[in-house]
């Protein structure tokens, strides 16, 4: 039994107001991922480029100009992180720094998944390969050391690009949550994760192989031990 994607957890300085932004940003679409978005309370600094963000799909050029006034209406803003002149990609970052795309109309590889095309990862071949073992989800895409899986009900793609890679000097701020069995910790651990810590709460902070955070909550009888 594989675990499941129960969240994307993003820490923010001020979660209540960084909610309000993803909410009024994505709407009713983000029950189309098939799962939620949460958001803790985190002191910490953003100091590096975000290990995932998300790419944000587009119907038609108006579509895409839509999305983006809507972004910056809602506190968003446009960043540049290298971004080519000719690339058609719109880079945003929201009111907090983390970045995101809006991809431009007729973009195949993200076609039929959603306006939440995909989770877009920095990560190696075999972290992709892990993640799909983790959530039981096919691999969709396995080129040049670029990977990405998805869900076999639907929703976006969760990808990553293989190197070169952004080095990673603290906790990522995005980062899953999954739920399962207790017995899915050690399944997990077989397939190349790491168990971080002590468990607390029914909740086992854990890394992935290529030391990304998350967190697994232990599902008992029908239910979650911790929200």
């Amino acid at each position: 039994m594989a675990a499941t994607l129960h969240a994307l957890r993003i820490a923010a300085h001020d979660p209540r107001a960084l909610e309000r932004f993803w909410t009024g940003l994505l709407g009713r679409a983000i029950e189309d991922t098939g799962f939620r978005l949460s958001f803790v309370r985190s002191d910490e600094p953003k100091t590096r480029q975000n290990q995932m963000h998300f790419d944000l799909t587009s119907e038609s050029l108006e579509d895409q100009r839509r999305t983006v006034a809507k972004a910056l209406e809602l506190g968003g803003r446009h960043i540049d992180i290298g971004q080519l002149p000719e690339e058609t990609h719109v880079v945003l970052a929201d009111p907090e720094g983390n970045e995101f795309c809006v991809i431009e109309p007729g973009n195949d590889f993200l076609a039929e998944c959603g306006f939440v095309g995909a989770i877009a990862s920095d990560g190696s071949q075999e972290v992709g390969y892990f993640w799909s073992k983790a959530l039981g989800w096919p691999l969709v895409w396995d080129q040049d050391q670029e990977t990405a899986i998805r869900s076999p009900h639907g929703g976006p793609k969760i990808t990553w690009g293989g190197p070169p890679f952004t080095p990673k000097t603290g906790p990522n701020r995005l980062r899953f949550v999954l739920t399962g069995p207790l017995s899915e910790v050690e399944r997990l651990v077989s397939l190349g994760a790491t168990r971080l810590g002590a468990d607390l709460d029914g909740q086992v902070k854990m890394a992935d192989p290529d030391g990304n955070e998350f967190s697994f909550l232990i599902r008992e009888n029908g239910g979650i031990t911790r929200s």
